[in-house]
């Protein structure tokens, strides 16, 4: 009888160690993002005029991306824009003429553009632009982290021409699930200024 009732002890004891280890242990998933399909990289060459009145530059620009001259804040001549509509991003440009301004201009490049996100950003990363032959030379930036804007770059033929451009999204800044339209576009910008031409009169 005491055999039994050790017996039965055990079995209960071993029943219940087998119900403990066959629970499921909940472990939360880690943040998903929804998977972003992007278009084949294909470049049109920028037409007389399309840019808006007193543009004297030639480059090619994404075929999935359409030109608007000016924008809400700057209406007049010498701004211009390049849209994503599908992706809800715009990369934003302004050219102007140089007259004896250009440490003006490129100060208020990084100002308005750099200075003005480097509390939101991680890094702020570098790249010389330095090409000889078409008189482009620049700064191109890669803002890392949460910033409203991710590349930016001015670029300048050092006596007549000054471009700058600055890529935005028209979302809540999230460099973990924008990252891959960030390098995408930023590719574009890549193109863009090595296909760029200053327009002689």
């Amino acid at each position: 009888m005491m055999i039994s009732n050790r017996l039965l002890v055990f079995s209960l004891i071993l029943i219940s160690c087998c119900f403990c280890s066959c629970r499921k242990t909940i472990v939360p998933k880690p943040k998903g993002y929804f998977r972003i399909d992007l278009p084949e990289k294909k470049y049109v060459a920028l037409k007389e005029g399309e840019a808006g009145p007193g543009i004297p530059l030639e480059f090619e620009y994404p075929s999935y991306g359409r030109i608007s001259a000016g924008n809400e804040n700057n209406p007049g001549p010498g701004f211009f824009n390049i849209e994503f509509p599908s992706y809800k991003a715009t990369i934003y440009f302004t050219y102007k003429n140089i007259h004896n301004d250009l440490a003006s201009l490129i100060e208020q490049t990084h100002t308005m553009n750099v200075k003005n996100h480097v509390i939101k950003a991680e890094a702020i990363n570098e790249q010389i632009i330095n090409n000889n032959q078409d008189r482009i030379h620049g700064i191109l930036y890669d803002l890392k982290g949460n910033t409203a804007t991710a590349v930016q770059f001015y670029v300048t033929d050092s006596v007549r021409h000054y471009l700058r451009g600055s890529l935005y999204f028209e979302s809540e800044p999230n460099a973990d699930s924008l990252s891959p339209v960030i390098d995408f576009f930023r590719e574009d910008i890549i193109h863009l200024i090595g296909t760029l031409k200053w327009k002689q009169d």
